[in-house]
């Protein structure tokens, strides 16, 4: 169980080549964390990701973008409220992506994307993606088959060519259970404070569940990339949420060849008067 616990990022990885289909019961596993174990140990991996983003700013090399999607009421925004918190604004920045505007509709549609890809040193969350363009577009029929079937390979390369430019790519999928997402939506409904939350177009995608459970599939097989893999977190229980993503860009972030520059001056020749 001790190993199962230290390697959650092995664990959820999607395996290559694999077909992936999503189950509700997946969502609550928890893998033999306890809750308070859990929660101790999310809040040691926020110091060492603090410190890992630091070098990875200092470093200069290296950038990481973090691709978060979900169902609506998966829990993108407490995940980002919750796990980026870590870091310093400095280097860190959330892009969520809505209903492309007027402007970026003239353009491919990885357009909007590219542009806020981070530079070398930064981290980027991605609240969505350029995957809403094998999503919402094939389950609501907005394009046509052959268009968005062309796009996973097309997102595979665009991927691939920022893997080549030193940006580092990983890619979290949220899995709840259809149950946690009626819950979510009720509390969205009955809570004043998350009413701003709701919208009724919420219940007319909860009615297209099981179309989106098979592109969710589809997305997480076909653009499952050694330079670009994805990870299922089971989302239900949220402590468990926090601390695989924490894991997971702990595990990221090691993975990289980070190092401090070499001073441009000799330490031992200078003083401060």
């Amino acid at each position: 169980m001790a190993d199962k616990q230290l390697d959650l990022p092995r664990q959820l990885r999607v395996r290559t080549r694999s077909r992936v289909q999503l189950k509700d019961r997946q969502a609550s596993r928890d893998f033999g964390w306890q809750e308070q174990r859990g929660r101790d140990e999310f809040a040691r991996l926020t110091s060492e990701l603090a410190e890992l983003q630091y070098k990875l700013y200092a470093d200069g090399r290296y950038g990481v973008l973090v691709l978060l999607q979900a169902i609506d009421g998966g829990g993108k925004d407490s995940t980002i409220r919750h796990v980026f918190s870590a870091f310093n604004p400095q280097g860190c920045n959330v892009r969520a992506f809505k209903a492309p505007s007027a402007e970026e509709l003239r353009h491919d549609y990885l357009w909007r994307i590219h542009q806020h890809v981070p530079a070398r040193g930064e981290l980027t969350v991605f609240n969505r993606s350029h995957y809403e363009d094998v999503l919402i577009v094939r389950v609501d029929e907005l394009v046509a088959r052959a268009t968005w079937q062309a796009r996973y390979r097309q997102i595979n390369d665009f991927e691939r060519m920022l893997d080549a430019s030193n940006i580092k790519v990983v890619k979290i999928f949220l899995h709840i259970s259809k149950a946690e997402q009626r819950r979510r939506l009720e509390e969205r409904i009955r809570e004043p404070r998350k009413q701003w939350k709701f919208e009724v177009g919420d219940l007319a995608k909860r009615g297209q569940w099981n179309t989106y459970q098979q592109a969710y599939g589809d997305m997480l097989g076909l653009c499952n990339t050694a330079y670009a893999p994805w990870y299922v977190v089971p989302a239900d229980k949220k402590w468990l949420r926090d601390l695989a993503v924490a894991q997971i860009l702990r595990h990221t972030l090691k993975s990289l060849p980070l190092r401090f520059p070499p001073p441009q001056f000799d330490p031992r020749k200078v003083r401060v008067k």
